[in-house]
């Protein structure tokens, strides 16, 4: 590319280069690991099932194997169709969810509790702290199903290379 002032030659910024690249091939390239091809994209994994089989802590490819082997560890594999699961990267996310979701139920049910009854401090802040760490222990499993078949029904980090 020459610049037509000063009568230079101008390099191509890195990220022109490589959208150049990506319009020459057949597919799009997502990054070094995936690529994106007509035919994954036909064959589309419905996120709504996915994600309800993962609220139910199963396999969100068959539904019938455990996501999970114990409170949170994810398996390696599906024991029932083979799916593998080691590509998760739920991290953080489950923990966020939960605090929202404890977070944004907990302080209206607070506020009503506190204008009708006007309980004792010290009551008040037992039964909302045995309610936060109840609905925290029950979300948080199922949330870091719905993290992992999210991103399984999404063909993120590795999940669609190997199908």
């Amino acid at each position: 590319m020459r610049h037509a002032a000063a009568g230079f030659a101008l390099p191509l910024p890195p990220a022109l280069k490589e959208a150049q690249r990506c319009r020459q091939n057949t597919g799009f390239v997502i990054n070094e690991s995936a690529t994106v091809t007509p035919e994954t994209i036909a064959e589309e994994r419905d996120t709504k099932t996915a994600l309800l089989k993962g609220w139910r802590r199963k396999c969100p490819n068959c539904g019938k194997g455990k996501l999970l082997h114990s409170y949170l560890k994810v398996n390696d594999s599906c024991t029932e169709c083979g799916q593998a699961l080691h590509h998760h990267r739920a991290d953080d996310g489950p923990a966020y969810l939960t605090i929202l979701v404890v977070g944004h139920l907990m302080a209206p049910l607070m506020h009503i509790y506190y204008v009708q009854l006007r309980p004792e401090p010290l009551m008040m802040s037992l039964v909302f702290c045995i309610g936060c760490l109840l609905s925290s222990l029950y979300l948080l499993p199922r949330l870091k199903g719905v993290v992992v078949a999210y991103q399984w029904a999404r063909r993120m980090h590795g999940f669609g290379s190997e199908d």
